[in-house]
Order: C-alpha cells, then structure tokens, then sequence
C-alpha cells in the first residue's frame, strides 16, 4: 500500500536510525514508555489521522466556516475527528502530567503531529491550541490561574488563543494600541482590538482564554510597557464553572487564501466598556510570558511546513507512478506508453522533492532532540550547548522550512500537471494551505533579522561555532564510509565558506555605515544556512544507510536505504553547487537594494 501523509518508514529511520531517540526513553523522566510503546502510539496517530481527519481537509476547504452573530461555526465534518483528538487525549499528548497531560517525550508527539498536521492543520490546531496558553499559565501564572485555567485548557474542554496583532501593529508588537486600566479588585479592564487570532471564536469549545498584549495606562512607550493579560469569553465561577460572558467578541472572520477551515477572527475587547482580564506575570514584562508561546509556536509552524511537503510529495510520487503518459524515452515509436515516473524530468523533480523533504524531516527532529536534550541535560555544560542550538537553529527552522515547504508542495502541483491546478487533487491545497507559515508567527525577513542580529552572535559566536562543529562531526564520519567520500568534502568545503561569510556579513552588521545593506542580505544567508544544514543532514543520513546497502534487510528495506545514498548524492551534485554562489553573493554585499532611490521603484 501506497505510503500516505508521512512515510512511516522515514518516521522510523530518523527516531531509531539516525538520531537513536531510543537512548532518551532510557531517563527517569520516560520510564512509562518504550520502543514499542512509541511505535503504538505512532500507529494508532497514522490511523487516526488518515481514516478520520484526512477525509475532511478537502470538504472543510469547500465549506469553510460561518459567521452569524458573533459566532464562528466550523465546518460539520470536523466535530467527529475534533472530538475522537480529545477522547483519545492527542492535543495534550506530549504536555507534562502536572498539567494534565499524558507526558510523552516531545519526540514522539511531534512524530504523531506530523500526521495530524497533514490530514487536516484546522482540526488538529482545534483541539491542541490551548497547550500553548496552557504553559504560559504554568510557568508565570498564580497558583488560582493555575487551578481555573490550565487543566480545562490542556485537555481541549477549553480553547486558547493568542492576541497579539492589530492592524496599527503587526509584527511591531511595541506600537499596540490596546489599553488596560487596574481596577479596585485588581482586575483590568481591557479595551481595544486585535486582527488575525487564530481560533478567536469557534463552536467546538464552551470557553475560550485569550492572553492578550495591552500597555497599562501610564507604562512606558514600545515593548518595555507590554503587559499580558487573560481574557476568558466567559468568566470562571468559584466551583470553577462558568460565569457570565466577558465583554470580548468576535467582529469576522477573515476570507484566505487557503486554511479556510481554520477560524482567523478579529476580536474586539471592550466595545461596552466591560472587558475584564487579570494580569499574568509581571507588569510591563508581557513580551517575556508571551514569547514562552511564540518560541513554541515558531516550532510548530516549521512542522506544519514539513507536514504540507511530506504529503504532498507522497502525493506526486505515487501519481507519478499512476500516471500514463508518453513512451519511453530511447524506445521505438510504437511502444506502449509508461507511467511518467519513468520521464527523466519528472525523476529530477520528485527527486528534489525528496531531497528537501527527507532533510527537512531530519532537520527539524535534530532540532525537536536538541529541546529535549537541554530539558534532560545531566549538566550545566550539556544544557547550555543543547539550548544554544536550540535558539540558534529555531528562525531557520520556522522560515526556510516554511520556504522549501512551500516550493516542495508547488513542485507537487507541477509533477500532477494541469490535474494538480484543480482542486481535484490535494495538492492545490497543500500549496495554498502552505503559503502562510513563511507569514504568520514572525515573517520570514524577521526570523532573518533574528538570526543574523541576535543569535549568530551568542555567546559571543560560540554557539554558531560549536553548530559547525556539529556539521564536522558527520563529515569526518562520512569520509570513512566508502562512496560518501566526495560528499563529505563537498559538506565541509560548504562549512567552511559558511564560517568565512558569517564573518564577513557579520562585521557588516555591525558597521553604523553598512547594517542595512547587511539585513538586506540576511533572509538570503538565513537560506543559505538552511540549504546547507540540508546537505548536512542528508549526508548524515547516507553515514547510517550505506553500510546497509547490499545487507541482509528485506528488499523493501534495501530500497529505502539505497534512496538515502542516491538522494545525498543527488542534492550534492545539483543543490550544492548552487550554494557556493549564492554564499559568493552575499559576500559581495550589494548595496543595490538601500542605495535604489524609493521613486526608483517605479509604480508611481
């Protein structure tokens, strides 16, 4: 049967193969789980998944949702699956037990998210949105906030959001306009209004507690007067039901480009004077609780990306191998045509496909392993050297996953032909559905900004360095592997060029006279990072497969790992090349894009 939404295979090499997550169930901390245990876990998501939310990507797509006053009413078919997300305990499946989740390793939820992402993001994000206002509650609420809010949120009784966004500031979170006035009792009335809220309103859930980001009146200007406040839709009674209803409202919903199952609401707080949101944290420190969420999110939308790619590749190869169309190139003219998996073309194109989702696929769970090994570290040194990596690598994994992503599901329309332009076929919607995680949770251009402004620099470089290290490692290890010789120079001529660029745009950055032009080169030094770390990974993947070529596995398993080697040895001889160009631009620096005068643009 052919492989659908993730390759079940793949799942498998990365968790046990490449990264040996085995050794992690081996803490105190996983002691209830096992290999097996895992892999059921792991099973019974793929099943969930493609028999019970893969059927209504498509026809929530059709339906989309409905506003009627003030209410969002999702599309019918997704209250069976919404509902099986929540008796089966999936949203809160990788939450810590002290917040009322099952505590799996944080590996294997986002190995079941993978599947849950790419039958339907909408349904899933329904169910498991809360966790992210739930951790916030944790770490920086009172012990009462604690007790109302994070249970019922953690289980999906209760939905959460995030508002952050309005239409005077979008990303420019310091220009917010919301205000909140302390009241006697020391609540605070909050009003304003907020654009862009993901699961603002919907039918699945009687509550929903949104944290919204406001300025107390007399705070000071920009995010050091951002404060963070929680605004349930309904207030909470002390038996811990609810109350009366909150002066907090849906205004609409938004009409997109794709996730049309997907409610984004703009909210208004306040419109009768009679908002009320008590503080979380600290006064003026709303930023810090709000990024314990938004680091997170940045995360999941990277997997969101890799999920709309792994599918939509699974997608074009087997279409491709469906499809009949044309003779054989090199055979007679009257010989029966083939399936289009035999055109050389179509073979390059879902080999660059595969290319960027199997590395994307290890990127990302190196990332997902660096979290959990900060999390688990026995020291000091361990726990700064895994949350040094972390930090560094996550504006990558949000923005050039979100990027290739994209290209990946694009190049799925293109292997499917004009039958892929209809939405006959998921892939027109992958793309769609795809296009906004390079957008929302920090635009491309900022996560660039972040990485060559913030965390090239860490540590004082130390954290960048020890990255290349990382990359050296497998290099080394690669060239003693025969055939993976040529590849291991390749990966560290690419390391090398690297370490010369970050010095050289990074000097750039620091120079009063040339920093802009430095950010104008940052989101093309952020993909080149990304292109590289591919190569890396892949190169990793050839290390533990090409001893197994010609082994005693099954013919399906030989398969697999004789695609490892070829895939490497595809990205490297057509990818790469690439790379040292587009490095050899950004040393170049052209000032061309802050020089251009603005009525040089044109369009005037």
């Amino acid at each position: 049967m052919a492989q659908q939404l993730v390759d079940k295979k793949d799942i498998d090499f990365v968790l046990w193969e490449q990264f040996g997550f085995e050794e992690l169930l081996k803490k105190e901390e996983y002691k209830e789980f096992n290999k097996k245990t895992c892999e059921m876990i792991i099973t019974e998501a793929r099943a969930l998944a493609i028999k019970e939310l893969l059927p209504t990507l498509a026809e929530g797509d059709k339906e989309g949702l409905k506003y009627e006053n003030g209410k969002v009413i999702v599309p019918e078919c997704f209250k069976r699956p919404h509902q099986l997300l929540l008796e089966g305990e999936w949203g809160c499946l990788g939450v810590p037990e002290e917040m009322g989740g099952q505590g799996a390793p944080s590996f294997i939820s986002a190995f079941a998210n993978e599947y849950f992402m790419a039958a339907s993001w909408a349904v899933n994000s329904y169910a498991a949105m809360g966790n992210g206002t739930a951790a916030m509650i944790h770490l920086y609420g009172t012990p009462e906030q604690k007790d109302k809010y994070v249970k019922k949120l953690v289980s999906g009784e209760w939905g959460g959001t995030m508002l952050l966004t309005e239409s005077n500031a979008g990303s420019d979170v310091g220009a917010l306009e919301t205000t909140a006035k302390k009241n006697d009792d020391g609540t605070y009335t909050i009003t304003g209004n907020k654009i862009f809220i993901t699961n603002g309103d919907h039918n699945l859930c009687e509550n929903i507690v949104h944290p919204v980001l406001a300025r107390i009146e007399g705070a000071p200007k920009g995010i050091k007067g951002v404060s963070l406040f929680l605004v349930p839709n309904y207030f909470v009674n002390g038996d811990g039901g609810m109350g009366e209803r909150n002066d907090v409202i849906c205004t609409g919903v938004e009409h997109k480009h794709g996730l049309k199952g997907s409610a984004t609401c703009s909210m208004a707080l306040g419109s009768k004077g009679k908002c009320i949101g008590e503080l979380l944290g600290e006064e003026n420190k709303g930023m810090r609780v709000m990024f314990t969420m938004v680091n997170g999110a940045r995360m999941h939308t990277g997997l969101q990306a890799l999920s709309y790619a792994s599918a939509s590749y699974l997608l074009a190869v087997n279409y491709a191998r469906e499809r009949i169309q044309f003779r054989e190139l090199g055979h007679p003219s009257d010989a029966p045509p083939v399936a289009i998996i035999n055109h050389p073309d179509v073979r390059r194109n879902l080999l660059w496909m595969k290319s960027y989702v199997d590395g994307m696929h290890s990127f990302f769970h190196y990332v997902e392993k660096c979290g959990e090994m900060a999390n688990l570290a026995d020291s000091d040194e361990d726990k700064e050297l895994y949350n040094g990596q972390y930090e560094l690598l996550t504006p990558i994994i949000k923005s050039f996953i979100a990027d290739r992503g994209y290209q990946v599901c694009v190049q799925g329309i293109q292997v499917f032909g004009g039958a892929g332009y209809t939405q006959d076929y998921l892939v027109e919607q992958y793309a769609r559905d795809c296009k906004i995680t390079s957008i929302y949770e920090g635009t491309s251009g900022i996560q660039a900004m972040d990485l060559l402004g913030r965390k090239l620099g860490m540590k004082e470089g130390k954290v960048f360095t020890s990255f290349l290290t990382e990359i050296g490692k497998t290099a080394e290890q690669a060239k003693k592997v025969k055939g993976l010789e040529d590849m291991a120079e390749s990966v560290e001529a690419l390391v090398g060029r690297l370490g010369e660029i970050s010095i050289k745009i990074g000097k750039t950055a620091t120079s009063p006279d040339t920093f802009k032009v430095a950010f104008a080169h940052s989101l093309p030094f952020l993909n080149v990072m990304g292109d590289i770390i591919i190569a890396w990974m892949l190169l990793w993947r050839a290390v533990v497969a090409a001893p197994k070529v010609g082994g005693g596995a099954s013919k399906k398993d030989q398969a697999f790992y004789e695609g490892q080697v070829k895939t490497a040895e595809f990205y490297m001889n057509t990818v790469v090349p690439t790379i040292f160009g587009q490095m050899d631009s950004i040393e170049k620096c052209s000032p061309a894009a802050i020089a251009i005068g603005e009525d040089a643009f044109g369009g005037l």
